[in-house]
């Protein structure tokens, strides 16, 4: 296999990961994509530091079947606590995480220097992304917030309406008086929660979606090595590890099933 025709490999806990699938696909719609969530045990963000490098070691294995040259950890819960795990474990792999392309975007257009993140209860814990924003910029001041409900409501397809809505809100409402003016949604879930967020914060808070900036560092990387042609369009191939009616609906949220090739695979 050619270094060209070499696939983009991506992986989550569940489904939020497709937002990161869908934005690389649109930038890149003649490249491979192998994606693969962890839908049966999902979320990851309650569990312990060892459980989830367990995880993420077992998925890059299963990865590694096809051959790519990039996975992208298209989870801010591995990504804050297995990255570099990962790159001892497997040095021949180009890892991309979604925290660090995150994390510089937000220095980079906040204008009053106060920043705030949320994610799942491990991501928070484990100061990643606090720690990243202040090595990049000390005059920032950053706030963050766990939102554990998210990523159940998301995998269970409770993304519109008062349900959502008013979890949002109860989780948000404490930063929105910290005065913040940058959002950093720091879970490939909640970008489907994206337009309640917005409307609980006000638009004049801006949201950094990592699936976008990911997408974005992965396009460049590919043209700086000369690794994009312009080939026909080709369906990702996603794999989950369980799934139910519930997955199927948010599936159909980015693409119809019949562009999709959907599988399901026991490690």
């Amino acid at each position: 296999m050619s270094k060209n025709d070499s696939p983009i490999a991506i992986f989550d806990s569940g489904m939020g990961g497709l937002t990161v699938v869908k934005e690389i696909h649109k930038l890149i719609p003649g490249k491979d994509i192998i994606y693969l969530g962890d839908t049966a045990r999902v979320p990851y963000g309650t569990k312990s530091s060892d459980v989830i490098k367990g995880y993420a070691k077992q998925i890059t294995q299963f990865l590694l079947t096809f051959n790519p040259q990039i996975i992208v950890i298209a989870c801010h819960t591995v990504s804050s606590l297995a990255l570099n795990f990962l790159k001892k474990n497997f040095p021949q792999i180009l890892f991309i995480d979604v925290v660090s392309p995150s994390a510089k975007k937000s220095i980079n257009i906040t204008q009053n220097y106060r920043v705030a993140v949320i994610g799942t209860p491990a991501t928070i814990a484990s100061g990643k992304y606090q720690n990243l924003i202040k090595t990049l910029n000390p005059k920032i001041k950053i706030f963050s917030q766990a939102c554990p409900l998210f990523v159940p409501l998301v995998e269970e397809g409770l993304i519109t309406g008062d349900i959502p809505y008013l979890i949002a809100k109860k989780y948000l409402s404490g930063l929105i008086d910290k005065r913040i003016d940058t959002l950093i949604l720091g879970c490939t879930h909640y970008p489907i929660l994206k337009n309640i967020i917005q409307k609980v914060v006000g638009e004049d808070i801006k949201l950094i979606d990592a699936s976008e900036v990911v997408a974005i560092k992965v396009k460049n990387l590919f043209k700086e090595k000369n690794m994009i042609e312009y080939r026909k369009e080709k369906k990702p191939l996603l794999y989950f590890t369980d799934i139910t009616k519930d997955h199927k609906k948010i599936i159909n949220f980015f693409w119809n099933d019949s562009k999709m090739i959907v599988r399901r695979i026991i490690l």
